[in-house]
């Protein structure tokens, strides 16, 4: 079940270069400070993606400016923010992160795709560092993670200015391996296709795979269109309004899904935690991993 609106701080709403580029293993961490247990084996797969903002609330657009020091400083409220989020993401077995800080001077030297992971009682995360300002500011994708990954592989995306990643994470062996891919596209069009051209290539032997991310455009761009026909994915939150996450008007967070994986529901859920809403989708888990168990009850750092 999705959180409820009666007891929690958010509610839903559902849908109505040339230059080569050389991958690299990312690490995948156990959280091992307390004894975890197998949980029952799930028949489906809750997905969330959101773009924390490093745990900074964004209520309107002029923030942006007279709250900019924000995102190079500390400040009282991101320890807060990571609460309530881990609150919410606790809920979920996949959890697709962007803009989460690694460790530097506004998050306190605090790695909050760590953070969220222990609160949370996640048992595997991995973090894609990807865009560093000094010791300022150190953000890029995050992964949180109820099963264990087969393999994660930290990508560096195309582009005219660096800084833009995706980690893409494989479940389970042999033909029903799932692809998981964490992205966080460029501003710009020009920019954002040739990302998704170069992500394509990578899920183009996959026949189950998930896209999660802050896509920066609605399912109808053309580098969207392009890229979903290419791989035949589902589109399941096109039309959720997740930006500006104090009045919604564009649908840029996006789970896109094979057409080879039933999905059972979609969400976007109003959180103040950021200037972004996250999105959840379920799906179906194909045969070889539906009877797989996740991880369950590891405890939370007090």
């Amino acid at each position: 079940m999705y959180p409820s609106p009666l007891t929690k701080r958010w509610r839903l709403r559902t849908a109505s270069n040339n230059k080569r580029i050389i991958p690299a293993p990312a690490a995948c961490h156990r959280v091992t400070q307390s004894a975890t247990q197998k949980g029952p084996q799930l028949s489906s797969l809750k997905l969330l993606s959101f773009n924390i903002h490093a745990g900074t609330t964004t209520e309107k657009y002029r923030h942006y400016l007279t709250r900019g020091w924000r995102q190079m400083l500390p400040h009282t409220d991101r320890i807060q923010n990571l609460d309530i989020i881990s609150e919410l993401v606790s809920e979920y077995d996949i959890v697709g992160l962007q803009e989460v800080d690694s460790g530097s001077l506004r998050s306190g030297f605090v790695n909050q795709t760590k953070y969220l992971a222990h609160h949370a009682g996640f048992p595997y995360w991995s973090h894609q560092s990807n865009r560093k300002v000094g010791t300022f500011a150190y953000a890029g994708n995050g992964l949180l993670s109820r099963y264990e990954p087969l393999e994660i592989v930290n990508h560096k995306l195309p582009g005219a200015f660096p800084g833009r990643g995706a980690l893409l994470i494989t479940y389970g062996q042999g033909p029903d391996r799932l692809a998981v891919a964490l992205l966080h596209l460029a501003l710009g069009r020009k920019a954002r296709a040739i990302q998704l051209e170069y992500v394509s290539g990578l899920l183009q032997e996959f026949k189950h795979c998930l896209v999660l991310g802050d896509l920066n455009a609605a399912t109808d761009s053309p580098e969207l269109e392009e890229f979903i026909g290419q791989l035949e994915l589902q589109t399941p939150t096109a039309g959720l309004l997740s930006f500006p996450s104090w009045q919604p008007q564009r649908a840029i967070d996006h789970i896109l899904v094979s057409n080879s994986l039933q999905v059972t529901g979609q969400a976007v859920i109003d959180i103040d935690c950021s200037d972004h809403c996250p999105v959840a989708v379920t799906v179906e888990l194909p045969g070889a991993l539906a009877g797989l168990s996740a991880i369950q009850d590891v405890h939370a750092v007090g």
